[in-house]
């Protein structure tokens, strides 16, 4: 069967779904094919005897009035939950218990965190000289700038809670480019966050709270509100993208049985799936794209019943590699939102693995479960004698993929594939951040684009 379409979008995670989205609001004829049997992609809200769990991302963060954007445009299908003011708290492992992270100058100077030599490094930060590495990683920058504790004890668990990744191996203008940018621009880390805090804002940038947000009934209700109205067809692994000249794309599937033409392809799905999806791309240019690493993630959701009043009012507690510990970090959905947990009690999600414990993926399930358990007891600080109500694990191969120093190798093969090849947009976490906001985002530029 053959059918003419104007936009085919490869992939129906949340960056294919937003820029479908988008399109179609525009009036645009846009039909998605999706590998899997169910849209989506990483995000997936199960709910269960009272709990309700994500099995992929928790949270987005409102960094780009786009988001913002998004869910107006989705009013009456679905509402975005803010996280409480509590969960701006942020906690982090040291010795045997969870500290906050320093959120202003005066806890930054008490905190047992941070050395006593660092606090004063943190203070003369200001005055530090600009790096003039452009392929600096983000463990070298804040060693040199804020101090090795301050590397230690803030940013290698973010990093880890963010990319589940290497420090050392992600390069800072890619994997944090505001953070880049405001040494860069402004010479320092303070001077440039207090000159942006001084730049005038549109009523329209004020849309970028930088909150965190879910959605009401977790974050499958957003992929669900998306997809409503779309032309989307599931369950077609096959999919293959050709040129069909004089500018137009043949796209098939289920064997070739299926034939689309179409003026323009939109891919979102991962890097490694590029040569297969894209065979008529030489080998030596997809390579730059295609291997690009993927952080493999173990996700365990924990819910327990009856917390008998203990409580974390936070977002969550990371743990840094220096500690030695089995895990990434805890997060607390069930203290961020409502309903994600019976009464009194407590939803958690911890994560282990990562780009420097990718072995982790082999562990059976027993060995996961003693894990979270014995941190269940002495991290979370439940007696002996309690044990979880529900333990869920969800394991992922390729989580996070990893800004690192072939980045730029990378962006630069994507720019010349879409130049050699009109029509064809290569979209998704392989570029552009990694976070659902940057997802959104993206999303939204190439709608304008198309």
């Amino acid at each position: 069967m053959e059918q003419n379409r104007d936009i085919v979008v490869i992939g129906a995670g949340l960056t294919g779904l937003a820029t479908a989205f988008n399109l179609k609001r525009k009036g645009r004829d846009v039909l998605v094919l999706e590998k899997k049997d169910r849209i989506g992609g990483q995000i997936r809200t199960y709910t269960e005897d009272g709990f309700t769990f994500e099995s992929g991302p928790n949270t987005g963060v409102v960094s780009f009035p786009e988001v913002a954007e998004m869910f107006r445009n989705l009013e009456g299908r679905c509402q975005m939950e803010v996280a409480r003011e509590s969960s701006k708290r942020r906690l982090i492992w040291k010795d045997d218990r969870f500290h906050a992270l320093p959120s202003g100058l005066i806890q930054a100077i008490s905190t047992p965190l941070f050395t006593l030599k660092d606090k004063f490094r943190i203070l003369g930060e200001p005055w530090r000289k600009k790096g003039d590495d452009p392929n600096e990683s983000v463990g070298a920058l804040a060693c040199r700038r804020l101090g090795r504790s301050f590397f230690e004890y803030a940013v290698d668990p973010f990093v880890s809670g963010v990319y589940a990744g290497d420090p050392m191996k992600l390069t800072t203008r890619f994997a944090l480019p505001k953070l880049y940018n405001l040494e860069a621009n402004y010479g320092s880390f303070v001077r440039g966050a207090l000159a942006k805090r001084k730049e005038p804002k549109s009523e329209r940038d004020k849309l970028a709270t930088k909150k965190v947000f879910s959605a009401v009934g977790g974050l499958q209700k957003m992929a669900e509100a998306l997809a409503q109205g779309l032309d989307i067809v599931t369950g077609v692994p096959d999919i293959m993208v050709m040129p069909n000249g004089n500018k137009t794309w043949r796209v098939s599937y289920h064997g070739g049985a299926e034939v689309i033409f179409c003026r323009h392809v939109i891919t979102t799905v991962g890097a490694y799936a590029l040569p297969e999806l894209l065979p008529f791309v030489p080998k030596g240019l997809i390579l730059p794209v295609s291997s690009l690493y993927y952080a493999p993630v173990i996700q365990v959701c924990v819910g327990i019943r009856d917390t008998k009043g203990l409580s974390y009012p936070a977002f969550g507690g990371l743990v840094p590699s220096k500690e030695e510990k089995p895990l990434l970090g805890i997060l607390f959905p069930s203290e961020c939102f409502v309903q994600r947990a019976p009464d009194g009690g407590a939803l958690y999600s911890y994560f282990m693995g990562g780009a420097r414990h990718a072995d982790y993926l082999q562990m059976s399930d027993a060995e996961i479960r003693e894990v979270v358990i014995e941190a269940f007891h002495s991290m979370l600080k439940y007696p002996k004698e309690r044990e979880p109500d529900m333990i869920r694990i969800f394991r992922h191969k390729r989580a996070i993929p990893q800004y690192g120093m072939d980045s730029g190798a990378r962006l630069e093969a994507i720019s010349y594939i879409e130049q050699q090849f009109p029509g064809l947009i290569l979209a998704g976490n392989m570029r552009d951040g990694i976070g659902m906001g940057n997802r959104i985002y993206q999303a939204a530029m190439i709608a304008e684009r198309v």
